[in-house]
């Protein structure tokens, strides 16, 4: 099997794949923000939630639901940061995606990735990076909706946690973007191999 890769553009492309799954799948786990209302555990996501009072009109009492889901729409997530969040980290999730899944290509596939498109791929994966930050900078910014501070303790406020803590997904998130900003942005710039020049 011919591989349009170099040494380099292999192990680019791995962990150009791990970066992507692991942003990936922060990205959608609904575990970005940890907190309790009604002694039950709650988490956030961007546009997922786990556990959500619905008032029990037989007993005249608010109970928690203990599900994870989407919100209902995309006007229903609790703040305009969060909204804006969701579609700038869904964009860079699906940049490192699609720049993971063709360098993987690349490895079966002869002259599919030459020096140029290496570096190009590698551009791509840096603006990919940069939109996943950005998404988890904006992330602190909706801390202050009513939601949240329901959960934490009513304490909370823009870049202030109350009394609930950052998840393991956030983390992922973000971990992945930096990854994929600081290592295959440089890895890609030698991963493919210089191509054949053809006398015609």
């Amino acid at each position: 099997m011919a591989s349009s890769l170099t040494c380099a553009g292999v192990v680019w492309a791995f962990i150009s794949f791990l970066c992507a799954a692991a942003s990936c799948v922060g990205f959608f786990m609904p575990y970005w923000l940890l907190g309790s209302q009604l002694e039950k555990s709650v988490s956030f996501g961007t546009f997922r939630r786990c556990s959500y009072p619905v008032r029990d009109e037989t007993r005249q009492t608010t109970v928690m639901v203990e599900q994870c889901g989407r919100y209902a729409s995309f006007q229903a997530i609790p703040s305009a940061e969060w909204r804006i969040c969701t579609v700038v980290t869904g964009l860079g999730c699906g940049l490192l995606l699609l720049v993971a899944l063709t360098a993987l290509m690349g490895c079966c596939v002869s002259e599919l990735i030459s020096r140029t498109v290496g570096r190009v791929a590698g551009g791509i994966q840096f603006l990919g990076g940069l939109l996943i930050g950005s998404g988890c900078a904006l992330y602190p910014l909706g801390w202050d909706s009513e939601e949240v501070r329901q959960t934490c303790g009513n304490l909370s406020n823009q870049f202030e946690l109350g009394t609930c803590h950052i998840g393991w997904a956030y983390y992922c998130t973000g971990g992945g973007a930096a990854a994929a900003m600081l290592v295959c942005t440089w890895l890609a710039c030698f991963s493919g191999k210089k191509q054949k020049q053809y006398p015609y």
